[in-house]
C-alpha cells in the first residue's frame, strides 16, 4: 500500500535510512538548512521549498502561496506516477506538525481524487495527535484541487492538534 511518512527535520536522516523513500519533500522556513539528499535518492526526487509556517503575511517571512502548493501537488503526483506505491514518500518540515501535514494531506487528495477528503483528514488525526495542517496551505490546496471548501472543512473537523514542539514520525496510508 502506498504511504506518505511524515516527520520533523531532526528525524529525516534516521527515518530515511529506515524506510528508504523514493522521494523526499522538505518544507522549511529558510532558517534551518535543508538536509542533504540521502544516498540512494536521486536529487531530482528531493523537492526543497522555503515556506514559513504562517497563515498570514508577515514581514521577513515567506507565506505559503498557491504556487508553493501547486509545486507540492505536482511533486506528489510525480511520486505516485513514477513509483506506483512501491517506495514511500517522506515529507518533513521543521517540527513535523503543520507544513508537512498540510503537504501530505494535499498530496493524498491529489493522487487519489476519488477518496473523500474527510477520510484522509481523519486518517491524519488518527495517525498523529499533534498534526495541525497549515490552514493557508490547505486553503490553497482546496482551491487547486477543486474541493470547493470540503478539504478546509475536513481539516477544521479534526480540530487542532495537541501542542508539542516536534511531533513523532508517523505514516499516512493511501487508499488504492
Amino acid at each position: 500500500m502506498p504511504a506518505i511518512h511524515i516527520c520533523s527535520l531532526k528525524l529525516v536522516e534516521e527515518l530515511s535510512a529506515t524506510i528508504k523513500p523514493s522521494h523526499i519533500l522538505s518544507v522549511l522556513g529558510g532558517i534551518s538548512p535543508f538536509p542533504p539528499t540521502p544516498s540512494g535518492i536521486d536529487p531530482k526526487n528531493h523537492l526543497k521549498l522555503i515556506v514559513s509556517d504562517i497563515i498570514a503575511a508577515e514581514s521577513g517571512m515567506i507565506a505559503p502561496a498557491p504556487d508553493h502548493v501547486d509545486e507540492i501537488i505536482a511533486f506528489g503526483r510525480r511520486w505516485a506516477a513514477e513509483n506506483d506505491g512501491k517506495r514511500p514518500l517522506l515529507v518533513h518540515c521543521f517540527a513535523g506538525i503543520s507544513r508537512s501535514t498540510a503537504s501530505a494531506l494535499s498530496i493524498a487528495c491529489a493522487v487519489h481524487p476519488h477518496v473523500d477528503e474527510e477520510h484522509y483528514a481523519r486518517s491524519l488525526r488518527d495517525a498523529s495527535r499533534s498534526a495541525q495542517p497549515n490552514s493557508l496551505m490547505i486553503e490553497h490546496a482546496d482551491a487547486a484541487l477543486g474541493r470547493n471548501g470540503r478539504l478546509i472543512d475536513a481539516v477544521e473537523a479534526i480540530g487542532p492538534g495537541d501542542f508539542t514542539h516536534a511531533g513523532p514520525a508517523f505514516v499516512l496510508k493511501l487508499q488504492v
